[in-house]
């Protein structure tokens, strides 16, 4: 007779350890223990899905034409600063179209000086015009046009990943789906509204001087009342020098809460861009208001310390997202590569515009396809409605294997709870997300539990009309259904594991509940009620198996 104390005490560990990984996930309980025990558990039990405990489902689009844009915008800037290092006077450098860029000059004489100096943008290629005179008209070429715009889409997910854990949501689900789509889903998210501004935020950061000796700049209003914006810039509509734009700041009356916009004349370049930045954090000012203190790379520390220097006593204006948020006077140059970004906003205001920088600007902007919101009496009534239909079919499944394999039922049920205790424990233990089709899958183990032992209980009872004792014919049972149940499972685990690869959300909460369940189900097949009757067997030297 084979020995049991190894495989009972294989068996012990496996249901404290499957106890222990879960204890986490009743954290009242998990609470209420000593201190020593809680260092030696892990501290993360099973986390609920969005359909289980309420948050927010967003599918996100990338402005993908707008991505190129801002890529030939930033281009513009380049080779404007290419010109003016090798010296060569141009009238204009601006973007004319989505992925076009015309340079006008006056001399016909400098044309094959910027063409040469255009051999050191590749990304671009020159378009032929008939008649043009003194202008050249380059174009994207359309494998870096299609480049630019797979790539928004993978930095567009990387920034909103990095945003969302700075955030602090626990189990997020952000992945791309088709050419421009992404999926955000962000379970148990107490302010869904902040949470959708901070993920929809461009957080384009730029540094741009303000054309403070034009006319237009002296007509403009000195407040703007909130919502106004529109009327301001239709009433310059026309009048703005060429190379200039209106833009706001906003302003918020502390005593009565009112609030109102400063409009601005500012010069469209970007003297510096916020994708140099290597740190952003908030700090408090003297007034004990707070305020964003930012630092600079090594590349943004010289281009800001050159900037300040060629500017001083002029204004420059902080914009994030074409809003001002303010507009000093630069009082002397500026080195160490540190600038900071006050506005008449709140701790958590200034928290959100730290995280958004930290994480980057996002490469386009993303427009909302899909907003659900789930609440959580939702996903209490759905973990109800789950632990209900588990309880009924479990229960349904006991009351069968006792009435029609007897004692030997009740050896089943033995393994089939043994089951669960290990697949909530394995679930715990790997910080799974458990969903609704999750908790499908649990049900599903639940008959595919006792299916093995089917198998086993049947061939049991071949070998017992064939008058062998009962010792031989468990052991004969167990050899013979052996080959059968790994073949069944493995197909079962093939197909789980493609669920899991290829599928979604949803779809991959079920994926993981049933693999783990095939894998736990075979040891509890197997070893666990294998265990119980060769104890039987080895104690009472059973004549008649009750099945």
């Amino acid at each position: 007779m084979k020995k049991v104390g190894g495989r009972f005490a294989l068996l012990g560990l496996v249901v404290v350890l499957s106890i222990a990984f879960f204890l986490p996930s009743y954290p009242a309980l998990y609470q209420s223990l000593p201190g020593w025990m809680k260092k030696v558990l892990p501290s993360k039990g099973i986390a609920l899905g969005l359909d289980l405990q309420g948050g927010i489902h967003l599918v996100l689009e990338v402005e993908e034409d707008r991505a190129v844009e801002i890529s030939v915008d930033r281009s513009v800037n380049a080779i404007q600063d290419f010109l003016v290092d090798k010296k060569i006077p141009v009238e204009s450098v601006k973007r004319t179209g989505p992925a076009q860029v015309t340079l006008g000059f006056q001399n016909e004489e400098l044309k094959s000086q910027i063409q040469k100096v255009l051999e050191e943008f590749p990304s671009f290629f020159e378009v032929e015009q008939a008649g043009a005179a003194n202008s050249l008209v380059y174009e994207l070429r359309e494998g870096e046009i299609k480049r630019i715009k797979d790539s928004a889409i993978n930095q567009a997910l990387e920034t909103i990943r990095n945003r969302i854990d700075q955030f602090g949501v626990a189990e997020p689900l952000i992945q791309r789906q088709g050419l421009k789509q992404m999926v955000v889903q962000l379970p148990g998210i107490k302010e869904p509204k902040r949470a959708k501004d901070l993920i929809k935020e461009t957080a384009l950061l730029e540094f741009k001087l303000l054309d403070e000796s034009s006319k237009v700049a002296l007509d403009l209003p000195q407040r703007v009342p909130r919502g106004k914006e529109e009327e301001v810039l239709k009433q310059f509509n026309g009048r703005l020098p060429e190379g200039d734009e209106i833009l706001f700041e906003r302003i918020l009356e502390k005593d009565s809460g009112r609030e109102y916009r400063i409009p601005y004349l500012v010069k469209k370049r970007v003297m510096l861009a916020g994708d140099v930045l290597s740190d952003a954090r908030v700090s408090i000012g003297q007034f004990n208001e707070p305020y964003v203190s930012v630092t600079f790379d090594a590349k943004g520390a010289r281009e800001f310390d050159r900037v300040t220097a060629e500017n001083v006593k002029k204004r420059m204006a902080i914009v994030l997202d074409n809003t001002i948020y303010s507009a000093p006077v630069i009082q002397e140059r500026i080195s160490g590569g540190r600038a900071q970004i006050s506005g008449t906003f709140t701790m958590q205001e200034a928290n959100d515009l730290a995280i958004v920088l930290r994480a980057g600007a996002l490469p386009a902007p993303l427009k909302i396809i899909q907003d659900l919101t789930v609440g959580p009496s939702l996903g209490r009534d759905s973990i109800e409605k789950g632990i209900r239909s588990t309880l009924v079919a479990g229960a349904m499944v006991v009351v069968f294997m006792v009435i029609y394999y007897r004692l030997s039922g009740v050896i089943a049920d033995f393994a089939l709870a043994l089951n669960l205790v290990c697949l909530i424990g394995a679930l715990a233990g790997l910080n799974a997300t458990l969903t609704l089709p999750g908790i499908a899958g649990i049900i599903l183990t639940i008959g595919m539990g006792v299916d093995s032992n089917v198998l086993i209980f049947e061939r049991i009872r071949e070998e017992l009309r064939q008058g062998k004792p009962v010792r031989l014919a468990v052991d004969g049972g167990y050899d013979k259904a052996l080959l059968t149940i790994i073949d069944s499972h493995v197909t079962t685990l093939i197909t789980g594991l493609a669920l899991f690869l290829f599928g979604t959300g949803p779809i991959k909460g079920f994926a993981v509940t049933l693999c783990l369940g095939i894998a736990i189900n075979l040891f509890t097949a197997l070893v666990g009620t294998k265990v119980i009757f060769d104890t039987v067997n080895q104690r009472w030297k059973v004549e008649r198996l009750s099945i």
